[in-house]
C-alpha cells in the first residue's frame, strides 16, 4: 500500500504488518556528533519494498568499499548510483551524506549523482555519511511544510535510506555506525 508513514513518532501512526520504516539515530558522545540509520521490515512485507530495502543497503555497503584515502568521493557516490539504477531504482539528488563531528550536519555535503574520478578527495581523518535515499518510482521529493522535516516522494512510491557513519584511516576505512 502507499500509505505515508510519518517519520518522526506521534500517537496516532500506528506501523502494521507490510510497513517498511526508517529508524535514524544521532547521539551526541564528548561534543561529537554521530548519525546512522536502518531500515526495518514490519511484519512480512511485499517482495518489491522486501527488494527495495535490501538493494538500498547494498548501494550503501558498494559505495563503502569505495571509500578510501587518497581517492575521489564521486567513486563512492557513482557506485551508489549504478547499483540503485541497474536494480530499477532512483537517487534522490536533493538529500545525500554529510560531514560528522562536532556540529550535527557539516561539511561536505554528499551527493550520489557523481561520476568516477569526480569531487573531493577522500582523506584520511574525514569522518562523513554514505546516506542514499533510494526510490522506488521518481526521484522527486516533497517536504512536509508543517513541520519542515519530514520527507516524501511526489509519486507515493516507497522508499528506503540506510545510513553508515564512517572514518577514514591512513589505510582504509572504519565504519563509527550503522
Amino acid at each position: 500500500n502507499n500509505e505515508i508513514c510519518h517519520g518522526i513518532p506521534d500517537e496516532e501512526t500506528v506501523l502494521k504488518e507490510g510497513d517498511i520504516v526508517n529508524v535514524d539515530v544521532s547521539t551526541i558522545y564528548q561534543g561529537y556528533f554521530s548519525d546512522s540509520s536502518r531500515m526495518f521490515c514490519i511484519g512480512r512485507v511485499s517482495p518489491e519494498k522486501e527488494k527495495l530495502v535490501r538493494v538500498t543497503k547494498e548501494c550503501v555497503e558498494l559505495g563503502l568499499e569505495q571509500v578510501k584515502p587518497w581517492t575521489p568521493i564521486g567513486n563512492m557516490g557513482s557506485a551508489v548510483h549504478k547499483h540503485a539504477v541497474e536494480n530499477g531504482y532512483t537517487v534522490v539528488r536533493e538529500i545525500g551524506g554529510h560531514g560528522c563531528g562536532l556540529e550535527f550536519h557539516e561539511e561536505p555535503w554528499i551527493g550520489y549523482h557523481t561520476k568516477p574520478g569526480t569531487e573531493m578527495l577522500i582523506v584520511p581523518g574525514m569522518t562523513f555519511t554514505i546516506e542514499p535515499m533510494v526510490n522506488a518510482g521518481t526521484e522527486r521529493i516533497y517536504t512536509d511544510q508543517e513541520n519542515g522535516w519530514e520527507v516524501y516522494t511526489l509519486d507515493g512510491e516507497p522508499s528506503a535510506q540506510w545510513e553508515y557513519q564512517v572514518a577514514v584511516t591512513e589505510d582504509g576505512v572504519e565504519v563509527l555506525s550503522y
